[in-house]
């Protein structure tokens, strides 16, 4: 037992040795749509392996407001919006491994769901929470990481 922290420390160096590290190019991407070329944030953020998608809300992104019907159809406008940027790069909705969601009122939550659960049967792994005011009064806004 007396050599067990010297053999795990040898074991740690080896592991860490024997793995690549990286430090891979990083591609900041601007948004698809012209009107949203000056925005101060990148649209998508693209490493060797992931794709950071910045957060989605159910906007119209034809019409440039945000759509009619509550939770329901907000959700459902806020992943078709999600999906048209992974496509925009070559990805879908099954490449998804984490979802944030941010509800402007927890009590929405099941409503969500519901539309949620119809976009992602692969189940990433997601944070869920309300807070108290979103970008333009919207009712849901969703970020994503997806891998390549």
């Amino acid at each position: 037992m007396k050599y067990m922290p010297y053999t795990l420390s040898v074991l740690i160096i080896v592991i860490l040795s024997s793995c690549e590290w990286n430090s891979g190019e990083i591609n900041f991407h601007n948004s698809h749509e012209p009107k949203r070329q000056n925005t101060p944030f990148s649209d998508a953020v693209e490493t060797e392996d992931l794709f950071f998608l910045a957060g989605q809300i159910g906007r119209d992104h034809n019409k440039g407001f945000l759509v009619e019907g509550g939770i329901k159809a907000e959700t459902k406008q806020t992943i078709e919006n999600i999906k048209a940027v992974l496509e925009h790069h070559d990805l879908g909705l099954d490449r998804v491994v984490k979802c944030t969601v941010i509800l402007s009122d927890i009590s929405d939550f099941q409503d969500f769901n519901e539309v949620y659960m119809q976009y992602f049967p692969n189940k990433p792994a997601r944070t869920t929470f309300a807070a108290s005011g979103l970008a333009a009064s919207a009712k849901i806004e969703i970020d994503v990481i997806a891998a390549k």
